[in-house]
């Protein structure tokens, strides 16, 4: 199977480690070579925490911003060297200022006046930063436009920190790619252990936030690109509906799948950003149903059969469960999977390449000639293969040759493939599980520990993967990630999926799980596995 799809098309995974028994010991000792590299005091702190103390006068948005320039500074460029952050906005501090001088007079632009926020870096801001999605053709691509989500927060109050590190072209390039790798910004490291994936593509959105290089980030998904990198940083997630949160000035891959959302160490703050970013829904307010009984009497459906085969996620999962029925919910257990059409795994990938190929044509075609070297995909195809020497470095574009050999949006097969995958993932996936066992929320792992990163065989996933966020994605429906525990220092998510514009309800039913447990745990920047003493030990010969 094609490495890219695997969080496209597959649903469960088999991982081995060490006992249940052994893991307190594991987790609670670290190695005395290990430097401490943790967060201290505000910057320590969740959005809304963050929020509060600027709102109380305890820190200025100033002060605030250059905690986080000096942060990215010692261990994102230095230290560990996350290379997370791509780049930096050469003007936060006097926006910073601008706001801090407002506030001072007592205008506050909304909720997010002075707080920094990071974004992946296909999304454009009017600041004076390229929108470069990793890629050496569109290194000096500044537009000088906001993304609706962007003036959105920037309306609220938000500065624009920095642009993050994400795998290049939020990994649609090649089917032998490592999630977190970009030709400009090289490859993210999770913080949690360095030679760990941070998987993709928003892997430097999940590296940030769980770093406390910013009050939060904004990702962006087509299938996965959001909740895995959460999952593997051991943060909140939310993938929103399609449509909810305007995708006008994001580099493009699928008009049905995309969208931009929240990655956030809090719901509350993930429900926070949205109330910013979905523009087209100001009516609404996501942080209305944020309650710690908002469980209570809700029918939830436990998806059996995408939890995979790996004990110790298995074991978290059933903790989460216990956890939940403690919050009040009605457990309905859900064994079988939705009967999938014969070949929807190549329709949804071929989906995927007749929009990117229309999609970034016409992105290409709208950026600044004297600034972006290329104006069609095949152009792009041959400016890679021109400086293959740094583009294909590392593995091939194997997609971009895919999709630049599809037929246009009009063509039959297209539309065949949207009508039968949105079907199969809808009315026949998500609803009727919903319908047909009357739940009210879906919930499963959200995915895999993390393998390491792999610059010889690129990523190198199980052969299977707990979750069901393929179909979530597919369907163009809400999808939010919450910390269910660690496995050997590594975090692990539990999902929570719904239909369309359930997006409120589930962050309610996320926010009382999170309330419940409160299992997000801080990365402790661990070179590898072997940083762990007991682990170390097992490594090492007995026999004399």
């Amino acid at each position: 199977m094609k490495k890219h799809l695997i969080l496209a098309l597959t649903t469960g995974l088999s991982l081995s480690a060490c006992s249940p028994s052994d893991l307190s010991v594991q987790t609670e000792q670290t190695s005395p070579s290990v430097v401490d590299y943790q967060a201290k005091g505000i910057i320590s702190k969740s959005l809304p925490e963050i929020v509060e103390a600027l709102n109380n006068g305890e820190i200025s948005s100033e002060a605030l911003v250059t905690l986080y320039l000096d942060r990215i500074e010692a261990i994102d460029k230095q230290g560990p060297r996350l290379q997370a952050v791509l780049n930096v906005n050469p003007d936060a501090l006097i926006l910073a200022k601008e706001l801090d001088v407002m506030r001072a007079n007592g205008v506050i632009k909304g909720p997010l006046h002075g707080v920094p926020i990071l974004l992946k870096d296909n999304i454009e801001t009017l600041d004076n930063m390229p929108t470069t999605a990793g890629a050496l053709a569109l290194k000096d691509n500044i537009t000088h436009r906001d993304s609706p989500l962007v003036a959105g927060l920037r309306a609220q109050g938000a500065i624009i920190l920095g642009k993050t590190n994400l795998s290049q072209w939020a990994n649609f390039r090649s089917e032998g790619s490592m999630s977190g790798w970009s030709a400009l910004g090289g490859q993210v490291r999770n913080p949690h252990m360095l030679d760990r994936n941070p998987c993709g593509s928003s892997s430097g959105s999940g590296a940030a936030t769980a770093a406390s290089l910013a009050a939060a980030s904004v990702g962006t998904e087509t299938n996965g690109s959001i909740i895995c990198p959460s999952n593997a940083n051991g943060i909140v997630g939310f993938k929103p509906t399609v449509g909810i949160v305007p995708q006008q000035h994001i580099i493009p891959i699928s008009e049905s799948q995309d969208t931009a959302g929240p990655m956030t160490k809090s719901v509350k703050g993930a429900a926070m950003l949205m109330n910013a970013m979905a523009t087209t829904t100001p009516d609404i307010d996501y942080t209305s149903g944020l309650n710690a009984n908002a469980l209570k009497g809700v029918r939830v459906g436990v998806l059996n059969f995408a939890k995979g085969s790996s004990s110790q996620i298995i074991q978290r999962f059933d903790t989460a469960l216990v956890d939940l029925a403690a919050a009040g919910a009605i457990l309905v257990n859900i064994d079988l999977r939705p009967k999938a059409p014969e070949g929807l795994g190549k329709m949804s990938y071929d989906l995927l390449k007749y929009e990117f190929k229309d999609g970034i044509n016409t992105y290409l075609a709208s950026t600044s000639s004297q600034q972006v070297p290329v104006r069609t995909l095949q152009e792009l195809i041959d400016f890679n293969q021109a400086n293959s020497d740094i583009e294909l470095a590392l593995f091939d574009q194997s997609i971009f040759v895919s999709s630049q050999s599809m037929d246009a949006l009009e063509s039959k097969a297209y539309k065949t493939a949207v009508a039968t995958v949105q079907k199969a993932t809808r009315e026949d996936g998500v609803d009727k599980l919903l319908t047909e066992h009357n739940v009210d929320v879906l919930i499963a792992p959200s995915g895999p520990v993390v393998p390491r990163v792999d610059a010889i065989n690129g990523d190198v996933w199980p052969n299977s993967w707990p979750g069901f966020g393929s179909y979530a994605a597919q369907a163009g429906y809400p999808h939010v990630t919450v910390p269910m525990g660690d496995i050997n220092a590594l975090s692990v998510g539990l999902s929570f999926i719904g239909t369309k514009f359930t997006d409120a309800e589930l962050l309610g039913f996320a926010y009382a799980y999170e309330q419940q447990t409160q299992r997000r745990i801080e990365p402790r920047y661990l070179a590898n596995a072997e940083d762990i003493p007991a682990i170390a030990d097992a490594m090492k010969a007995k026999s004399h």
